[in-house]
């Protein structure tokens, strides 16, 4: 009893401390710039959200509506396709033998390890000989690669995709695609979830790479948006208070997304498929 007690003690405080930022944006965005500063963080100053938030949402022609649908299209094109890259490269290095499969698994160990901004100037270079620098390729397109996710997936499919299983399904006379899309990709299905809440996330919140390619404000995604606020706050103070009411809208996206697709990650879907 006194174990479970300190387990409970200690998964509140852990609790407490991740959901902390989270009030404090909730609170914050009741206030205006100059409360932001000159009250006590944690509490209500002025609870009025739906008003600053309004005010948020309409200001610069609803600017920022713009850049949650630019997010949403780089974040959720970019993880469904990154995804689907991911599952089939990993399943064939998985399933499939052939010359060199280790050395294009390592190449991509190679590209787990490599951080994103070394890449960031590569990629302007190239994408300005094609003429994509400032449009939505420039975000999306980078964002379709996820060595992390060719990793996942190829140990997942290694560990759940029962050999037995495929030749059954040979036997009666599939071909390798319909095996794949009608069998594998349901037996990965928890390993495609947690690649694409994976990628979503990461460019939900990239910055750097939508930085160095992008101009057009009207091309920004959220968080890159946000900061172009802040930078200007400055000159225009309430753009604080913008600031810190789309940081709070930013992260909703999130919570749905993540509250959606928990119940995906299970195992043992393959349990009974095969009899001995």
């Amino acid at each position: 009893m006194r174990y479970r007690v300190l387990t409970l003690s200690l998964l509140a405080v852990a609790a407490l401390y991740f959901l902390l930022p989270v009030y404090w944006l909730v609170v914050s965005s009741t206030k205006s710039s100059g409360d932001l500063f000159g009250t006590f963080g944690l509490w209500f100053a002025d609870p009025r959200p739906f008003e600053r938030l309004g005010d948020m949402l309409e200001f610069n022609d609803g600017i920022f509506l713009r850049w949650t649908l630019n997010s949403l299209l780089y974040a959720g094109g970019g993880a469904l396709a990154a995804t689907l890259f991911s599952a089939a490269a990993g399943y064939a290095l998985a399933i499939y033998r052939f010359r060199g499969r280790e050395a294009v698994f390592n190449v991509v160990l190679a590209g787990v390890l490599l951080p994103h901004t070394v890449l960031a100037l590569p990629l302007y270079l190239l994408f300005s000989e094609m003429s994509l620098v400032n449009t939505y390729w420039a975000v999306l397109v980078p964002s379709m690669v996820s060595p992390f996710g060719v990793y996942l997936c190829r140990i997942y499919a290694a560990a759940a995709v029962p050999v037995s299983l495929l030749e059954a399904a040979r036997i009666d006379g599939a071909n390798e695609l319909r095996i794949f899309r009608t069998l594998s990709l349901r037996l990965m299905t928890p390993a495609l979830v947690t690649v694409f809440l994976f990628q979503f996330v990461h460019i939900w919140n990239s910055f750097f790479l939508p930085l160095v390619m992008l101009s057009d404000s009207d091309l920004y995604p959220i968080q890159l948006g946000l900061t172009t606020w802040q930078g200007y706050a400055d000159r225009q103070p309430e753009l604080y208070q913008y600031t810190v009411g789309g940081a709070l809208l930013s992260v909703v996206p999130l919570m749905i997304l993540i509250g959606a697709l928990q119940r995906y990650w299970r195992t043992g879907l393959t349990e009974g498929s095969v009899k001995n």
